[in-house]
């Protein structure tokens, strides 16, 4: 019986996915937009840079870090006078703070062209200095770029835009001058606020298609995963042990989010598929996409059971 120790994308402790008990559908894990995969093996320097500014960025934060292929997200206040402003002087407006969100991102994963498509279905480009019930200088809409050569493709993207409404749009389109992160309280707002105040319908998110590339998710070789890997999980992923059932950390966890290969960050289910067996491994009624993995029959241990194993488990031959 392939191990089966699983986790959340965030918190990168997923490895081989099995389910003991497939059917083909069941009770599914709340419908809470799902945060995105955050792989483990990029570096730092490969991530590609994007700040926006859409309105509060209790949302815009939120929306963006659900999108495949973003990294990480930040809130802070960009393109004023002055340094270091606290969220008071930033609502003042007379420093010109735009509130805004820094997005990493893997280009590999996901292209500019697609982040800034995903940005303009969640704002009203045409609205100035407005957006949802937030008004002033700071809630105005704004795409800031570092890269020059990012410069000509935003332009194209709000030129496309244009050409759908007929005033005119007023997203400001510059380099950014300046970036300083938000209070504490302000980053992962609607995580730490599930209830909280968001002028983004987040559920747009459920319209997106999830396209997976394995060539995207090289595996790293064993003595990469040795340094990477707890013993416990390079046992599993490696050497095809297992836990024993009801023991591993995530059987019975719902929160949301994609479950991922921990080897190489490839998303393979989604908490809304996931439902309880009774098994004591995770169980889920379908992949992501069906050619993410493959189905193996295993009647060990007195059970019939449908294992679901990681495509790129099975190319590795691990």
């Amino acid at each position: 019986m392939k191990g089966t120790l699983l986790g959340l994308c965030l918190l990168t402790m997923v490895l081989i996915l099995s389910a003991c008990g497939y059917r083909g559908e069941g009770n599914t894990a709340s419908s809470a937009p799902l945060r995105t995969v955050k792989t483990t093996n990029i570096a730092e320097k490969d991530l590609h840079n994007l700040y926006l500014a859409g309105g509060c960025f209790w949302g815009v934060e939120a929306y963006m870090s659900r999108i495949q292929g973003v990294q990480d997200v930040t809130s802070g206040y960009a393109n004023g006078e002055g340094e270091n402003p606290a969220y008071e002087d930033v609502i003042r407006g007379d420093r010109g703070f735009a509130e805004t969100v820094h997005v990493k991102y893997d280009p590999k994963q996901v292209t500019l062209q697609k982040l800034l498509e995903s940005y303009f279905k969640v704002i009203d480009p045409t609205s100035l200095n407005k957006q949802g019930n937030d008004r002033g200088v700071q809630y105005r809409t704004g795409i800031y770029y570092t890269s020059p050569e990012d410069a000509e493709i935003i332009q194209q993207a709000v030129a496309g835009e244009q050409a759908k409404y007929d005033q005119p749009i007023v997203t400001e389109v510059m380099p950014l001058q300046n970036y300083y992160l938000a209070e504490e309280y302000h980053q992962n707002y609607l995580e730490k606020n599930p209830n909280g105040y968001c002028h983004i319908d987040l559920s747009i998110l459920d319209e997106q298609e999830i396209l997976i590339d394995p060539a995207q998710y090289p595996r790293p070789s064993d003595e990469q995963l040795k340094e990477q890997l707890t013993d416990e999980q390079y046992a599993v992923a490696v050497n095809n042990d297992t836990e024993h059932a009801f023991s591993n950390e995530y059987w019975d966890n719902y929160a949301p989010g994609l479950y991922v290969d921990i080897t190489t960050g490839e998303p393979l289910f989604s908490s809304r598929d996931k439902y309880d067996s009774g098994c004591g491994w995770p169980s889920f009624t379908k992949p992501i996409v069906p050619e993410v993995v493959t189905y193996t029959q295993d009647t060990s241990f007195g059970m019939e059971r449908t294992e679901r194993n990681s495509l790129r488990y099975r190319l590795e031959g691990i």
